[in-house]
């Protein structure tokens, strides 16, 4: 009985030792990753992400959003999904008349694109899956290799193409979307890298809820997203209790583990994050979690993480607030950022 306590009592002691060991790495942590830097990276590019489904969705013409956004603010590196349910909703017939508009307007401009494949891309309910092909996993997945092998054939001598993206955040649960299949993405890189082999490919991952390790080593660069002010049920608005060297700390990780040396942010928060659909709500709950000044402060941070391009995620909530509802106050700001930053 004694040596049963004995043993018992090193048991408690070694957990409670272990416990303490990490408390205090984790307050280490979390306190390196808060400490202060004081120089910005002023030589960041900063780009956009833009979605015509989006500001379809809220209700805006969305070419005019998209040449306002090329010829008021001025931006020149683009980040623009092909949404495979717009392209192919019926099976095997194909319109690619947006995308090429979309193309052929930043061209003229000589702007920048990343075009993004497969069946996740930008904007809610992320994973964009034909209606056709959604009630047969082995089906949906041919015909997505298809589908993705028929743009990167179609697109590789468009000169305005600067790097391909395939799937968005592939490996993070977020959205109407079947689980994350590392096979399926492999095949869908493989298929992209046959088709055009000039290029390098960008894959995406979360930047608060993951390690990028998964992520990194399957492109030739990595995009992180980057939100700083988010909604939870049940807490409300959260914001992350984490300054910029925790981006860098978690790149560092993927220089060693992932031997990726080429990061960007390829979504950095520019518009609210609320409960419900943001146009939806009052312009006072929405403007909680994104303002002018919030706007500037994202920015800030981003630059400060060093990384050399920044591809900001809201231009057509700036512009429904500016057309719709008589507040162009973002929509300005954002001309400012983005002067003399292409």
């Amino acid at each position: 009985m004694k040596i049963l306590k004995s043993i018992l009592k090193i048991i408690f002691k070694t957990i409670g030792v272990a416990i303490i060991v990490l408390i205090a790495a984790t307050a280490i942590l979390f306190g390196y990753f808060n400490l202060p830097i004081e120089n910005n990276n002023d030589y960041s590019k900063l780009g956009i992400t833009f979605s015509s489904k989006y500001a379809s969705s809220i209700g805006l013409d969305w070419k005019a959003n998209y040449i306002a956004m090329l010829d008021d603010l001025q931006i020149r590196k683009i980040r623009i999904p092909v949404y495979w349910d717009l392209v192919e909703s019926n099976e095997g017939v194909y319109d690619f008349s947006d995308v090429d508009w979309q193309l052929d307007e930043a061209a003229k401009r000589n702007a920048e694109i990343i075009l993004a494949v497969g069946q996740k891309t930008p904007r809610w309910p992320e994973c964009n899956i034909p209606e056709w092909v959604r009630q047969n996993d082995s089906i949906r997945k041919d015909r997505l290799l298809k589908f993705v092998d028929i743009v990167a054939k179609r697109y590789k001598d468009t000169r305005v193409i600067k790097y391909w993206q395939v799937e968005n955040e592939p490996f993070l649960r977020f959205g109407i979307c079947p689980a994350p299949d590392a096979s399926l993405l492999d095949r869908e890189i493989a298929v992209v890298r046959a088709a055009d082999n000039a290029r390098d490919i960008i894959v995406t991952d979360s930047g608060e809820l993951s390690l990028w390790v998964q992520a990194a080593k399957r492109g030739d660069i990595f995009g992180t997203t980057m939100y700083r002010t988010i909604w939870k049920k049940g807490i409300g608005y959260f914001e992350y209790p984490i300054g910029p060297r925790f981006f860098q700390f978690k790149n560092l990780l993927i220089k060693i583990f992932a031997q990726q040396a080429n990061a960007i942010v390829i979504e950095l928060q520019a518009e609210p994050w609320i409960s419900g659909s943001t146009t939806d709500n009052v312009l006072e709950e929405q403007f909680k979690s994104m303002n002018p000044e919030q706007l500037k402060s994202n920015v800030d941070y981003a630059e400060k993480v060093g990384f050399p391009e920044i591809y900001l995620w809201g231009v057509e909530w700036w512009y429904w607030l500016k057309e719709t509802q008589g507040h162009p106050e973002l929509w300005d700001t954002a001309r400012e950022i983005y002067k003399d930053r292409q």
